[in-house]
């Protein structure tokens, strides 16, 4: 029996940023404040979130967090500097890495953390416990689908690794998607997140954990962003609200599912050469279909993207990167090939290498590492 499950309140269209104050003001606990996280600080003075002063008073507090990519370091510095307020709420703004910084705060308040070490430990072997408050997500890109999903990614620079703080407990409270906060983003952002978007939907449908739901999700999702996503040349008009029901759609299909091969294979191309994550996941879609088409029909994936082949999406993605200013081989980014066996030792990541429709194994990674080469 399939079973599909989001609770996360979804605003989507022009102006639907306006209707945050009210949903802040009924969720925010008696004598509680609310934390504004914002990616940048001009944020906070718009409109909108004036208008969130306005109404909140002392009550709200803001800080910033401009990093991508968010490391442990980073994420503790935040939560030692927020602690004390009496959080009862967070408003999380920007891209998918200050979204994960808002959720992960969830489920580090009311806790004792004497350093990184110890928070490492804690994530590491997830004793956050419940979280300690709800969050409210406000993405201002278009691509991560992270205001729909209850889990969030820190960083390990130090042991080369990427963490998860994963509870079902942790879905937002709302998730308010505008795409007019969309619009300034530049254009290479704008089409690594369109396709992190793709790639989120598309691993969602060949998820060993997919169901007709998130496949449907998924199927819808590929053709909007993909129908859509050459208009970010011209900045054509509605392209923006295009790409952000795309990602949102994208996001619900993938909450219920987890990523698959191309998000595990991709985190080790993050860590180590700094390939944007968007752009690292796409450039591994060809290939990882061509590994799954042995394990899985490809058929509607293909027919959302307009394509009869895997060699044929991997063209397209190829043309889309290279328009918008990306390298699309390991070696452009830095890569060499002696560096490939160590990059598929890192690249089997627990829930989700697992989660793939085809067996993901050290030499499959290098094969896959190798086409991309």
């Amino acid at each position: 029996m399939d079973l599909y499950h989001n609770p996360v309140r979804t605003l989507l269209g022009e102006g639907a940023l306006g209707h945050l104050p009210q949903i802040v003001q009924e969720a925010l606990p008696e004598g509680r404040r609310a934390l504004l996280l914002v990616w940048h600080a001009s944020l906070a003075e718009s409109p909108a979130f004036r208008s969130l002063s306005e109404a909140l008073g002392d009550r709200l507090i803001v800080e910033c967090f401009p990093h991508g990519n968010p490391t442990l370091e980073q994420v503790y510095t935040v939560w030692e500097g927020s602690r004390n307020h009496n959080v009862g709420l967070v408003i999380a703004v920007g891209g998918g890495s200050t979204l994960d910084v808002g959720k992960t705060l969830c489920c580090l308040y009311g806790r004792e953390i004497p350093g990184v070490d110890a928070l490492r430990t804690l994530i590491t072997e997830k004793r956050w416990g419940t979280p300690a408050c709800r969050w409210v997500g406000i993405p201002t890109t278009a691509g991560t689908g992270s205001e729909v999903t209850c889990w969030a990614t820190v960083w390990d620079p130090e042991r080369g690794s990427k963490l998860s703080v994963d509870t079902p407990e942790n879905f937002a409270l709302a998730a308010v998607v505008d795409p007019v906060l969309t619009q300034s983003m530049p254009l290479p952002l704008s089409v690594s997140s369109a396709l992190d978007a793709v790639a989120h939907a598309v691993e969602s449908h060949w998820a060993k954990a997919s169901n007709a739901v998130s496949r449907a999700l998924a199927q819808v999702a590929i053709r909007r962003i993909m129908g859509a996503i050459e208009g970010l040349f011209s900045d054509a008009p509605s392209i923006r609200s295009l790409l952000s029901e795309g990602s949102l759609l994208a996001g619900l299909a993938f909450s219920n599912t987890r990523t698959t091969a191309c998000h595990s294979i991709s985190y080790p191309l993050t860590l180590r050469y700094r390939i944007p994550h968007g752009v690292a996941v796409a450039l591994l879609l060809a290939p990882v279909m061509r590994l799954n088409a042995s394990a899985c029909d490809l058929s509607e994936i293909l027919a959302a993207f307009g394509a009869d082949t895997p060699d044929d999406v991997e063209r397209r993605v190829k043309a889309l990167l290279q328009r918008a200013g990306f390298a699309t081989t390991l070696r452009e980014w830095g890569a060499s090939q002696e560096d490939l066996p160590e990059l598929a030792r890192h690249s089997i990541t627990k829930g989700r290498a697992d989660n793939n429709p085809a067996e993901i194994t050290e030499a499959t990674a290098a094969d896959i590492l190798r086409q991309i080469f």
